[in-house]
């Protein structure tokens, strides 16, 4: 369990958390040990660029960002390797699920711009542990679609950059990175290290009075 320092309501998830966007059991645990609702707000992540703003729990959905000015009210992502995004302002806050095709298609611009049409000023985002350039051997294609941030794998394939191209992508924005990488970290789930099903979340929500 990682709670950025400085950040209101910012949750990332590992594997000892269980996935609360599926699993009841640890949708309750979570939210006992963060001190939430556990009634959530989820998305059927798409890998496209759609943000949804939402006011109430349950699905909000086919999107990879949601946006809440909701107090209290709990939203979550799920990965495997794709970057877990929160981004906080002053009255909203948004969660993104970003890999390389939904940064592709624009969904951190679209997710700032959407909290800048609230009235809301974007203020500091936190990027979660996720697939690092370490080890996220992709080809030139990839490289070009995300704007370039090509890197060298560990064992010297060719590699993408997603943390510093999505640092970037938060111009303006104190942005907080964990630098943990799901392949290599077996405290967490990876698509690409195991072919597995299974999610850890993120969650974020706007805190009460």
């Amino acid at each position: 369990m990682i709670r950025p320092a400085g950040f209101r309501g910012a949750f990332f998830g590992d594997t000892s958390d269980g996935n609360g966007r599926d699993d009841p059991v640890a949708r309750r645990s979570i939210s006992e040990a963060l001190g939430i609702s556990a009634d959530w707000a989820f998305t059927e992540q798409i890998h496209g660029g759609t943000v949804v703003l939402v006011d109430e729990p349950g699905l909000a959905g086919r999107s990879d960002c949601l946006i809440t000015e909701q107090p209290d009210l709990p939203m979550t992502i799920a990965t495997a390797d794709c970057l877990p995004i929160i981004v906080e302002g002053d009255r909203s806050v948004a969660i993104l699920h970003a890999g390389w095709r939904s940064i592709a298609a624009g969904i951190i611009d679209a997710g700032l711009s959407a909290m800048d049409a609230l009235g809301d000023t974007p203020r500091r985002a936190a990027i979660g542990p996720s697939i690092g350039p370490c080890c996220y051997e992709v080809g030139d294609e990839v490289r070009a679609a995300v704007g370039g941030y090509g890197a060298t794998t560990t064992a010297g394939g060719k590699s993408v950059d997603l943390w510093s191209a999505a640092a970037d992508l938060l111009e303006g924005v104190d942005v907080w990175r964990s630098d943990l990488c799901t392949y290599t970290d077996t405290a967490y789930w990876s698509y690409r290290r195991d072919g597995t099903k299974r999610r850890q979340v993120a969650v974020a929500w706007v805190p009460g009075n």
